[in-house]
């Protein structure tokens, strides 16, 4: 495993971590989460990266009774708020739903404070001078370490910076893989200007780069796509002329020595600005699996046939349900 400085902080991170929102949120059991989080230290995984609303707090529940088996800093530890944690009541980033939160999670988590509290998308209708104030505060008070964002656009990026105070954000959680690539045309760039480091989600489009999605075919009845839960999640990626761009990147894969799973992260990571891929497991084989994607380096030609395999499936411009699209709402 190998290890990348996130941002302007002195967090060192390894290049693959290990997330939890559709598996340790309620989709896999205690026994295979903890044998997922052994694998992971023992693969030299040193990132976990998990939120408040994944099953309702149950994701950090199982976390807290697993990681507290591990020296404190033997590991770091991400979390985020911003949807509700009850139906119709609570959600956003307003200074009281950051420290109600903040106060939550630590206690679900079993730890006195988080290397990273992340805003898990951006509040339109909470000034971001009362967010930033709030996440502060947090920091301030030994809570967390550090701070981030997911899914922000460079316009509420932008004003987040203006506002910010001693505490400005080190880490940036986009979607971004070989088929959702709108991450590079302005984040990336803006963000490493202002030290601001990428950690990505779905680096396997929810597994679809796996290969294990054919075209014309139902899903396999163990997958993601076949869970009437998860399979929302998915959908986005199952078109036929999808599919079929990833089947054409086998070859590929096999030209270089690699699996698909591994072609995919190396792409990822082949991006300086990416300082850690996260991946989700529900078997401790996958997680040392994946964990192998670390220092791979892809060839310019391996890099040049990925992009002709996929052709026009790459999607620049791919319209992703996150509400990141909302204005900046100012005192």
């Amino acid at each position: 495993m190998e290890y990348r400085t996130l941002g302007s902080s002195d967090l060192h991170i390894s290049e693959i971590s290990l997330g939890s929102w559709l598996t340790y949120s309620g989709g896999v059991s205690r026994d295979a989460t903890q044998a997922c989080t052994r694998a992971a230290f023992d693969a030299g995984i040193n990132f976990f990266d998990t939120a408040n609303v994944y099953g309702r707090g149950a994701a950090e529940q199982a976390w807290g009774e697993i990681l507290s088996d591990y020296p404190r800093d033997s590991y770091i530890l991400a979390t985020k708020l911003f949807w509700p944690m009850a139906d119709g009541h609570g959600g956003g980033l307003s200074a009281t739903e950051v420290h109600t939160q903040i106060d939550a999670s630590l206690a679900r988590l079993r730890t006195d404070h988080v290397d990273l509290y992340q805003c898990h998308r951006f509040d339109a209708e909470t000034p971001i001078e009362e967010t930033m104030e709030a996440l502060s505060e947090v920091v301030r008070a030994g809570k967390a370490r550090f701070i981030g964002f997911s899914e922000w656009t460079p316009e509420q990026i932008h004003a987040a910076l203006e506002v910010a105070g001693a505490e400005k954000f080190v880490s940036s959680q986009p979607q971004y893989n070989m088929l959702w690539r709108g991450p590079e045309r302005e984040v990336f760039a803006l963000c490493a200007d202002q030290g601001i480091g990428q950690i990505v989600w779905s680096p396997l489009a929810q597994g679809v780069l796996t290969g294990k999605y054919l075209p014309g075919q139902a899903p396999p009845p163990d997958s993601r796509a076949a869970s009437e839960d998860m399979g929302q999640f998915v959908q986005r990626w199952l078109r036929e002329p999808v599919l079929e761009a990833v089947q054409r990147l086998r070859p590929v894969a096999r030209q270089a020595g690699l699996s698909l799973a591994h072609l995919g992260l190396a792409w990822v990571l082949r991006r300086q600005e990416v300082a850690s891929a996260i991946v989700g497991a529900s078997r401790p084989e996958q997680v040392l699996d994946n964990a192998r994607a670390s220092a791979l380096k892809l060839a310019p030609d391996t890099l040049a046939a990925i992009d002709e395999a996929l052709g026009d499936a790459v999607a620049n411009d791919f319209e992703l349900a996150i509400g990141a699209r909302a204005g900046v709402t100012h005192r």
